[in-house]
């Protein structure tokens, strides 16, 4: 059974930086796509990061156009890891982080319906 937990959320004054790690386990994601979605109160699921996976070795990345340039996807392929580094962080940061994983199309893609698993979440709160 696939299980990705996250970690690394908590309260971070703004200006600060955070590193999210979604371990993942059941599985070895050799090829997929490893993402991350936000969520705040009272709105949609949004999309942020994703990394493509191919045979085992890292490939293209994809930023929200809310998070290019302050976050950065990597990946640890021999922890089964992925990573959040959230620098610059903004009161309106904060949000539920879930990891996400897909392995069925290989596509990176913004919608969360195109994620087949996903954890269950890591408080982020950014204080003003």
């Amino acid at each position: 059974q696939v299980q990705l937990v996250e970690s690394g959320g908590g309260l971070v004054q703004a200006g600060g930086s955070l590193r999210l790690s979604c371990a993942a386990s059941g599985r070895t994601f050799n090829s997929a796509v490893m993402g991350w979605f936000r969520q705040a109160p009272g709105k949609e699921r949004e999309f942020l990061a994703a990394i493509m996976v191919l045979m085992g070795s890292s490939g293209p990345t994809y930023y929200a156009d809310s998070v290019k340039g302050r976050f950065t996807i990597s990946r640890d392929s021999a922890k089964n890891t992925v990573f959040l580094q959230m620098n610059s962080l903004k009161p309106e940061d904060t949000a539920v982080y879930y990891c996400v994983v897909d392995q069925r199309k290989l596509r990176i893609s913004p919608r969360p319906e195109e994620y087949e698993y996903w954890g269950r979440g890591t408080q982020v709160t950014v204080s003003s």
